[in-house]
Parts: structure tokens; C-alpha cells; sequence
């Protein structure tokens, strides 16, 4: 059985949340996984920022970063689970966002979200390649949960 865990680090109650938690076991159940886990941890700009700056060198906010735990060598996960990791979503990058982009919170949430979910199974956008299937992965997920770019 597949875990997500939610945790809101801002005084703030967040309902789009129970929505996006359901689109990201949507998506568990899309890639035909079992037995993962992982959390989804909202935080603020400074939050964001300060994690961004120690483990990427990148000096700014970010909208979301992952900390996938089967990149790490020494991490030992027990057999038959996979711990996938931690995604960390800036609601305050996410709120500037849906605004710029002209859609609603949920649809900027569930896209940093699933966007996040995709980074932790090793999906990447380096390339045009890679970017074209991740992308394609998220817009599916999004799709089939009716989370549309208007919505």
C-alpha cells in the first residue's frame, strides 16, 4: 500500500491540498507502482530559498525541489518498499505563479506536485528528449484527474 505524507510548514490552511494529494496517488497508480512513500512538504520562499542555496548553490527561491532518497548510496530502504523521497513546494512561488499563468492554485499545486513526483522516480529535463516525456507524463496525470490549465 502507497503512503504520501502532507506537511503544511506555513500558518495556513491550504484546501486545494486534499485534491493534489489525490491527483499524486493518481499518478502512483499510473505508473503501476506499489508499496512507495513519500511526502509532499509545503513550505515558504525563505523556507525554499534556504534549501536551494545549501544543496544546489542556487542563491534564490525555487517553486519546488526534490530530495529523492534512491539517488542516495547510503540510504537503506527495507525490502518489498520504496521510500521515494521528499518534494518541497513554495506555496508563496506557487500562489505568484498560478496568478502569472492565469489558472487556479490547484492547478499550480498539482502541476509543481506531479512535477516533483516524476523528479523523485529519476525523470529529469535536461534534454528536449527527457523534457518531452516528463512533460508528457505530468500533462497525463493532470488530464486524467481534470486538472486543466483554465481550471
Amino acid at each position: 500500500m502507497s503512503k504520501i505524507e502532507v506537511y503544511v510548514q506555513v500558518n495556513e490552511e491550504i484546501e486545494e491540498l486534499k485534491t493534489v494529494e489525490k491527483v499524486l496517488y493518481g499518478a502512483i497508480k499510473k505508473e503501476n507502482l506499489e508499496n512507495v512513500s513519500f511526502n509532499l512538504i509545503i513550505v515558504d520562499n525563505n523556507y525554499i530559498h534556504n534549501l536551494n542555496k545549501k544543496y544546489r548553490n542556487i542563491d534564490k527561491e525555487t517553486d519546488v525541489i526534490t530530495f529523492a532518497l534512491e539517488d542516495e548510496d547510503s540510504v537503506i530502504i527495507p525490502e518489498g518498499e520504496r521510500i521515494l523521497g521528499d518534494i518541497y513546494i513554495s506555496i508563496d512561488r506557487a500562489k505568484s505563479q498560478a496568478k502569472e499563468y492565469g489558472h487556479s492554485l490547484l492547478r499550480e499545486l498539482s502541476f509543481l506536485a506531479v512535477h516533483g513526483f516524476y523528479h523523485l522516480l529519476g525523470y529529469d529535463h535536461q534534454t528536449k528528449e527527457e523534457e518531452k516525456e516528463m512533460f508528457q507524463k505530468q500533462e497525463e496525470v493532470l488530464e486524467e484527474n481534470d486538472i486543466r490549465r483554465e481550471s
